[in-house]
């Protein structure tokens, strides 16, 4: 039986990364196929298998990021734990690190020491703030990056503030040390050049800010915080039916506008409004809009409500809990749903969103600490003697 070829067969990714930013950029390129090797502390490992236990024992964030990984475990205070991730380091493509600010430079684990030995290495730096300027040196964690962007303040009600219920932040960084790492792999493959990446939580961030940056640097106030409203275009957002569920729709141009004037809220004589002839006038007087659709909304239940939105045309659907999205038929219909192994047991995985028509996804087990140590190590041409000295010693 052949072995499956993947796009990054062949590549040896390794990675000194713990909590979401990184481990979620290297899971993708272990999707891809890459090897992946992720070092870890002796005993505990990466904090985030502790965030919690809810997946069969095991962290429900640990679990979702760290499939199709190898775990080595070492503890890099001590010179012999260097030196093996050295030698690691000699045959690998890639090194990706996001350690406390300044750690990587102690161990001699910075870019640009780990490629002075080794010109065709790409190394990937994940950093709460960069490398350089006044907050090099502060610690980082998603809310605080959700803070400081200002994305906390677009979150939530006119009387509260909140934060998004995902970890954004580290899902950006990893995003874009993903596509950076893609980058400079097919850059090396064409130029023979390898060429560092370095991303920061903030900065990934702060693209993602670009919509309400622009609209508050040149409209003169930020973009009102609105529940599930938007901004800046209405109607836009969540109505109550009238057997109480609520109902997201939106109004995206002058065409949806007129459809939902005359056949679902039969009053053809808005369409011309000048409260409501423009998008910007409907936003201006959005108070009154939303009485009318919230009256219109009234007399009809939820189900009747999205039958009349999806016949006239205009995007609609209803708000799900995550027990409702666990159940939604286009991952069922799709077949977006498998089975990942986990240390002791099997969960439902979801499949990555990127299909490559031909080529099966690689959905290869979560890993226990240490779970390769041996293996990598025999590899690296340390014999058992030695690996049971490390072992005895606390190295690995």
């Amino acid at each position: 039986m052949s072995v499956q070829r993947y796009p990054l067969s062949g590549v040896t990714v390794v990675s000194l990364e713990q909590a979401v930013a990184a481990p979620y950029a290297t899971r993708q390129l272990a999707d891809l196929g890459a090897r992946v090797i992720k070092v870890e502390r002796p005993g505990g490992g990466d904090f985030a298998r502790r965030y919690d236990t809810t997946v069969h024992g095991h962290s429900s964030y640990f679990v979702w990021i760290n499939r199709s990984k190898q775990s080595l475990t070492l503890d890099l205070k001590d010179p012999r734990g260097r030196e093996i991730l050295h030698d690691l380091l000699d045959g690998a493509d890639v090194f990706v690190q996001n350690l406390a600010p300044g750690a990587a430079g102690r161990l001699g684990l910075d870019a640009a020491t780990v490629t002075s030995r080794r010109p065709q290495l790409i190394p990937c730096t994940i950093s709460g703030w960069g490398t350089t300027g006044p907050w090099a040196d502060r610690k980082a964690y998603d809310l605080l990056v959700q803070c400081q962007t200002g994305l906390v303040s677009l979150t939530g009600t006119p009387d509260a503030t909140a934060r998004t219920g995902i970890s954004v932040a580290d899902i950006a960084g990893g995003m874009y040390a993903y596509s950076g790492i893609l980058t400079a792999l097919y850059t090396r493959a064409v130029t023979g050049e390898a060429h560092p990446v370095e991303v920061s939580l903030f900065e990934a961030l702060a693209e993602w800010m670009g919509q309400p940056a622009y609209y508050t640097r040149y409209g003169g106030t930020q973009p009102p915080r609105l529940g599930t409203s938007h901004a800046t275009i209405a109607p836009y957002g969540t109505y109550p039916a009238a057997d109480g569920k609520e109902v997201l729709f939106s109004i995206q141009n002058e065409r949806e506008w007129a459809a939902l004037c005359t056949e679902f809220l039969g009053r053809p004589e808005l369409v011309d409004d000048p409260r409501f002839a423009t998008a910007s006038d409907r936003v201006a007087h959005r108070e009154e809009l939303d009485t009318v659709v919230a009256g219109r909304f009234a007399l009809s239940s939820s189900d009747d409500i999205l039958k009349d939105l999806e016949r006239i045309g205009i995007a609609c659907a209803g708000v799900n809990d995550v027990p409702a999205f666990l159940d939604h038929p286009v991952l069922a219909a799709r077949g977006r749903w498998t089975e990942v192994g986990v240390p002791g047991a099997t969960v439902e995985a979801l499949l990555p969103p990127a299909d490559l028509a031909g080529l099966p996804a690689r959905m290869d087990p979560v890993p226990d600490v240490g779970e390769h140590t041996g293996t990598i190590l025999a590899e690296l041409g340390r014999t058992e003697e030695e690996v049971a000295a490390l072992r005895a010693d606390g190295v690995i």
